[in-house]
């Protein structure tokens, strides 16, 4: 048995393989990649690497061993078919006959188009018979704190989320609830909502980096029209542009609080505050 992470070298991946090699042997975890050259630490700590790519269905043969537990984390080119992509591996696991398959999804409440993938996804994941965990990530801090160069350069936090609140934890966080499910008992046929344990507004967050930088940061909200032209301005694909003008309507309507403390109890620790990543940002 060995335990599969797709996306290994992305964001959210490393984290998990790195929290996987404090708890497992490295020769049990199997990082699938697509540039093999961005594995070469992991490989030097002896987990395995196999190289395949969402987008070639084929490099997914025989990739998987029965009994294996994979964790999908969902893929970021929203311009290639989401869906499809992760019914490739969705097929190869199937195929197997793996344990468990894991799979990142988005929260449970969120109406934005940025959920449609999550949920057509869980649905052919539901259809395949495999033993599933739905991983319903909420936001993350890090959609905040890696963009602060045109906050601290304007002295203001611009979105169109209104009044509306937050509860993002780290990816740290995250990686800490999958690894739990990956390398624990009970956790066949279940549906996690995962959220941070404190919820936060915009308005909250500028004035924590006013605290923290003793500037005066405004937190400016504008309609959503007015965001994406901001965004388009600004170099942001327009596709991603309205993706994102999407999410903050849904914190707008509350669909991004997540009051179920299934993330703190996976991790078995209470999440990282905003406060803390934010402090950790400026430091740079």
């Amino acid at each position: 048995m060995s335990i599969v992470v797709t996306g290994a070298t992305g964001h959210l991946g490393r984290h998990v393989i790195n929290q996987l090699l404090e708890k497992v042997p490295a020769e049990q975890i199997t990082a699938v990649v697509r540039d093999e050259a961005k594995a070469a630490e992991f490989a030097a700590r002896g987990v395995r690497i196999a190289v395949a790519d969402y987008n070639r269905p084929e490099t997914f043969d025989n990739l998987f061993a029965t009994g294996d537990r994979v964790l999908l984390i969902s893929g970021n080119e929203f311009d290639k078919g989401r869906v499809q992509q992760h019914t490739v591996v969705i097929d190869a696991a199937r195929t197997a006959g793996v344990a468990l398959l894991a799979y990142t999804s988005g929260p449970g409440s969120l109406t934005a188009a940025l959920a449609d993938d999550h949920r057509a996804t869980e649905q052919v994941l539901l259809a395949s018979g495999l033993p599933y965990t739905l991983l319903r990530n909420g936001w993350y801090h890090e959609n905040y704190t890696e963009n602060l160069a045109p906050v601290l350069a304007h002295d203001a936090v611009v979105a169109a989320a209104g009044e509306g609140r937050i509860s993002s934890a780290s990816r740290a966080d995250y990686a800490a609830a999958a690894v739990a499910v990956l390398t624990g008992e009970g956790h066949e046929n279940k549906t996690y909502e995962l959220g941070g344990d404190e919820a936060w507004s915009l308005d909250e967050y500028a004035a924590e980096l006013s605290r923290q930088t003793g500037k005066e940061i405004a937190y400016n909200s504008v309609p959503g029209e007015t965001l994406l032209g901001i965004l388009t301005g600004a170099g942001v694909p327009e596709a991603m542009a309205a993706i994102l003008v999407g999410v903050d309507a849904s914190i707008a309507k509350g669909e991004l609080v997540v009051s179920t403390g299934d993330l703190s109890r996976l991790a078995g620790r209470p999440t990282t505050p905003i406060t803390e990543a934010v402090a950790a940002a400026l430091k740079g």
